[in-house]
């Protein structure tokens, strides 16, 4: 089913979703992949605050290629999910709506997402020049020593993306091998 959001993204849109449902996000994301998750999950060992307001937000796992002239961004492909395994629970315990990737995640990532009534969601790898053309701005807004993993602000329009993990626990990657299995 195709489904068109606004993000950032409320738990009722969220709750929505299923698994195999072709989404379409126009709105703020985020971006932030290994280094700033790093960051991120110290200042919270230290009881420091965040440098975005994580609540309801969409983390797209992305690290941008320089932007062409009249463009606000590069290539905007996804990077390989499970990398952010280790600090996503904790980021979706704290409000985070949803995620966008590519490739499997923990069981933790999995029981955090119905835990917290999130999402998440995968763009296709390979398509970032395809992507980045749903992206109308961009802006670094944190951790700009880190470059092309600093967090950055997107505006997108109708960014595809296909649910992979919703918060019923159900998750394409599995019934897609098992539907194709029964073949």
């Amino acid at each position: 089913m195709d489904k068109y959001i606004e993000a950032p993204i409320k738990k009722d849109v969220a709750r929505d979703m299923r698994a195999g449902d072709y989404v379409y996000i126009t709105g703020t994301i985020y971006t932030a992949r290994d280094a700033a998750h790093k960051r991120m999950y110290d200042i919270l060992a230290q009881d420091g605050a965040l440098p975005i307001d994580i609540k309801d937000q969409i983390i797209y796992y992305m690290g941008p290629s320089p932007a062409r002239e009249g463009r606000p961004i590069g290539s905007a492909g996804p990077t390989t999910a499970s990398r952010m395994d280790k600090y996503a629970p904790q980021l979706l315990d704290l409000g985070l709506g949803a995620m966008i990737g590519k490739g499997k995640r923990t069981q933790e990532v999995l029981d955090a997402i119905v835990r917290n009534d999130s999402v998440y969601f995968a763009a296709v790898g390979g398509a970032g020049a395809l992507l980045s053309k749903c992206i109308t701005s961009s802006e670094v807004v944190a951790y700009d020593d880190l470059g092309t993993e600093a967090i950055r602000r997107l505006t997108v329009e109708n960014f595809p993306v296909i649910v992979v993990a919703d918060c019923e626990g159900n998750n394409l990657y599995e019934s897609a091998v098992k539907e194709y299995a029964q073949r």
